[in-house]
C-alpha cells in the first residue's frame, strides 16, 4: 500500500476530519463523505480532499473505506441501501470501521460487508483529535490476522499502538470497555478538580498535583486546557456522544452480567448536564456543569 492508495473516509465530524488531514499530509487521495454535505466540504477545503454525493460514490473510488460515524443508526445506514458502502464495494475494497457502536453491531456490518467480497476490519481507536493529527491513537483491531495486515499501512499512519484485539467485535468490545475507564476518569477529575477549587486550592496548582502523582494518566495531560478554559477550547468528545456510549457500556455490561454502579452514577452525572444543556460541550465541561449545580445549590 503505498500513497497513491485511494481512501474513503465516511464521516467527517471531529475525529473523521482529523483522520482526512492525517492521511493528506502524507500525500493520500482522499475522499470524503458526510450526512452533512457542508461539513465535507469545509474539511475538503482545508485538506484538498475531494467530497463525494454519497457512501457508494466515495466506495466505488476508492481501495480503502474508513469509517467514522457518530453511532450505530448512522453507521447502518451508511452501509445499507443503493447509496451506501456496501452497494459501492468492489471485491477486496478494505473496510476499516473506527466508530464506537455495539459489538452486535460490528458483527453485523462485518458480514454485510463480506458478503459483497469486501474486507472488513473493526477497528475502533482511543485517542483525541490531537492523537489523530500527531499520528499517536491507540487502534483497536479486531479481525482476521491477514485482512488487518492489508489495513496496516493506514492505521500505522493514525496510530503508534495497534493492537490486534481477537475476532471481529472484540475491537468494539474493547473500545465500550476503554470508555467505561474514559468516563469514569474524566467525572473523577471533574469532581477532584472542583473540590480543591471550591476548598481554597489554587486550581492550576491542584491540577499540577493531579499531573504529578499517581493519578497521572495521559487523559490529564492532554485535557488540562479545556479543563482550565472550558469555553475557549475546540470540542473533541461531545457530552452528546458520551452518553451514547454510557448506554452501549450498560447494554454490554447487562448481556454479560456485570454490575456497573460507577457506570450508572456516571451515566446519571452526564444525563443530568444534557439536561442542562450541555449536549455538544466537550466531556471535560462535566467540571463546569458541577459548578453551576454547586452555585443553585448555594442559592437554594
Amino acid at each position: 500500500m503505498t500513497d497513491t492508495t485511494r481512501v474513503a473516509v465516511i464521516g467527517s465530524g471531529h475525529m473523521g476530519g482529523a483522520m482526512v488531514g492525517r492521511l493528506r499530509t502524507f500525500g493520500y487521495p482522499v475522499t470524503v463523505w458526510n450526512r452533512t454535505r457542508e461539513t465535507a466540504e469545509d474539511v475538503a477545503a482545508r485538506t484538498g480532499a475531494t467530497v463525494a454525493g454519497t457512501p457508494r460514490e466515495a466506495t466505488g473510488t476508492s481501495d480503502v473505506v474508513l469509517v467514522s460515524l457518530s453511532n450505530d443508526a448512522a453507521d447502518l445506514g451508511a452501509h445499507e441501501g443503493r447509496d451506501g458502502i456496501v452497494a459501492g464495494l468492489r471485491r477486496g475494497t478494505i473496510v476499516v470501521d473506527t466508530s464506537t457502536i455495539d459489538p452486535h453491531t460490528t458483527l453485523r456490518l462485518a458480514e454485510m460487508v463480506r458478503g459483497a467480497g469486501g474486507v472488513h476490519v473493526d477497528s475502533p481507536v482511543s485517542g483525541s483529535v490531537s492523537a489523530v493529527e500527531a499520528g499517536t491513537l491507540t487502534v483497536l483491531a479486531a479481525g482476521d490476522a491477514d485482512d488487518i495486515e492489508q489495513a496496516r499501512p493506514i492505521l500505522d499512519k493514525l496510530g503508534s499502538k495497534v493492537f490486534h484485539i481477537g475476532p471481529t467485535g472484540t475491537g468494539a468490545t474493547m473500545k465500550v470497555a476503554i470508555n467505561t475507564l474514559l468516563i469514569a476518569i474524566n467525572q473523577g477529575l471533574s469532581e477532584a478538580y472542583v473540590l480543591a477549587q471550591a476548598a481554597g486550592i489554587n486550581p492550576a496548582l491542584a491540577y499540577d498535583v493531579f499531573e504529578a502523582g499517581a493519578t497521572g494518566a495521559p487523559f490529564l495531560k492532554y485535557k488540562r486546557a479545556v479543563f482550565e478554559h472550558p469555553d475557549d477550547t475546540p470540542v473533541a468528545f461531545s457530552l452528546d456522544l458520551v452518553a451514547k456510549d454510557a448506554d452501549l457500556v450498560l447494554a454490554l455490561a447487562e448481556r454479560v452480567g456485570v454490575p456497573m454502579p460507577q457506570a450508572l452514577a456516571n451515566k446519571a452525572a452526564v444525563a443530568a448536564a444534557l439536561d442542562d444543556g450541555y449536549a455538544d460541550k466537550d466531556i471535560s465541561t462535566m467540571a463546569k456543569h458541577l459548578r453551576e449545580l454547586r452555585t443553585r445549590s448555594s442559592r437554594g
